[in-house]
């Protein structure tokens, strides 16, 4: 009878605890900010897992740059970098210009998730969650602790999607997205949720150029046409095939990507009751992978590279958090025809993903570097790659 008894309490007390982790699960997928990455780093991080196509080698190009995400490049090959969760802003420097970084500097630390960064005219633009920074004459005074301005633009403070990427245009504005404050939602309270904005570089004029963007955490322009192409991550909880991330194009100024009403140009949202159909909408350039949380993109236009990778549209997929069969953790490409359509989602880079489903590393951005090569920034494992051809 005491054996009986002690099975049944055994029992109650197994199904009680798989309840109460049932619920904070429930609690996590609707409010959390920061997904986390289940499994550990993984210390042999050999690059020699990096899959390829012939003939291109990777390479550490710096190390020990916690949680590296974007970047963007100052004079004399100072290379700029921000983080997320980390909370610093770094100089990666080559000063003898042999292609491998010398020294990591951090210029700043304890900021609000300063992701973004964008140089211009001597000026590095640091994103924080609310606000932009200016640290000016950054070339001059990295080394030296610089104090920055802010500005005279305020941003939500909501931090779920309040990371934000940052790049100059070719009209001279500073774009900056606003991502939903939530994995699902309307939100109008504030139109500027689910945007892309644009400004000019003082933070005036400040004015919304493309609606319906779910969590844009990259973008570049045409080198053909200089319109603007983005990335998109797509929601959670509809499983594990649906819906895709997406790359888009927007070569104007007024249109609508659909978020929260219609996904992937295909599918309209169960959870968002409305009378708008995905034809209502602005379809994707080209469906990604689901959940691969596509971040950084560049038109590649070096000529280091063979010719058919000239002007294709390199990704940096940071990789899905909650698939069951992770997805992702690669750099993916796109290749355009001579009408701007796309030819084809490919995989370029991959490996940091194992068949096992350990994950070493999260590529979060991409830049080309000045001798032709590309970087790619892994705010996961702490380095930036360099990615080269060898003919």
């Amino acid at each position: 009878m005491a054996k009986n008894k002690k099975n049944e309490v055994k029992k109650w007390f197994l199904i009680s605890f798989g309840l109460v982790l049932t619920c904070c699960l429930i609690f996590a997928s609707k409010c959390r900010v920061n997904p986390p990455l289940f499994g550990t780093k993984i210390v042999d991080t050999t690059l020699s897992k990096i899959k390829l196509p012939d003939n291109f080698t990777i390479e550490i190009y710096a190390s020990k740059i916690k949680n590296a995400r974007a970047m963007s490049w100052g004079k004399d090959q100072v290379l700029f970098v921000g983080s997320r969760e980390e909370g610093n802003l770094y100089a990666v420097t080559d000063e003898n210009k042999d292609g491998i970084a010398d020294e990591v500097i951090t210029i700043a630390s304890k900021l609000n998730m300063p992701t973004g960064v964008a140089y211009k005219d001597g000026n590095l633009y640091v994103s924080e969650i609310n606000r932009i920074l200016v640290f000016k004459n950054i070339d001059q005074t990295f080394k030296n602790n610089p104090q920055p301005e802010v500005l005279p633009y305020e941003l939500p403070s909501e931090e779920h999607h309040g990371w934000k990427y940052l790049k100059f245009g070719p009209d001279g504005k500073l774009y900056v997205p606003v991502g939903a404050p939530c994995n699902i939602c309307e939100s109008p309270q504030d139109e500027r949720f689910a945007t892309i904005m644009r400004m000019d570089p003082d933070g005036k004029n400040a004015e919304i150029y493309a609606r319906g963007v779910r969590n844009s955490v990259g973008f570049d322009w045409s080198p053909i046409d200089q319109t603007l192409y983005f990335t998109d991550n797509g929601r959670d909880w509809l499983g594990n095939d649906l819906p895709f991330c997406e790359l888009n194009h927007a070569p104007k100024a007024g249109m609508n990507f659909g978020y929260p009403y219609c996904h992937s140009g295909l599918y309209l949202d169960p959870d968002i009751k409305s009378t708008k159909t995905c034809d209502d909408f602005t379809k994707p350039l080209q469906n990604l992978g689901p959940h691969v949380a596509p971040l950084g993109m560049i038109f590649y236009t070096g000529n280091q590279f063979p010719s058919e990778y000239k002007n294709a549209i390199f990704i940096a997929e940071h990789g899905s958090w909650n698939r069951e069969e992770p997805l992702g953790y690669r750099v993916s490409m796109v290749r355009l025809d001579e009408n701007g359509n796309s030819k084809g989602y490919e995989i370029f880079a991959s490996g940091w993903l194992e068949e096992s489903g350990k994950r070493w590393g999260r590529p979060a951005d991409i830049i080309m570097h000045p001798d032709g090569s590309i970087l790619v920034s892994d705010d996961f494992g702490d380095m930036i790659y360099k990615i080269s051809y060898k003919r």
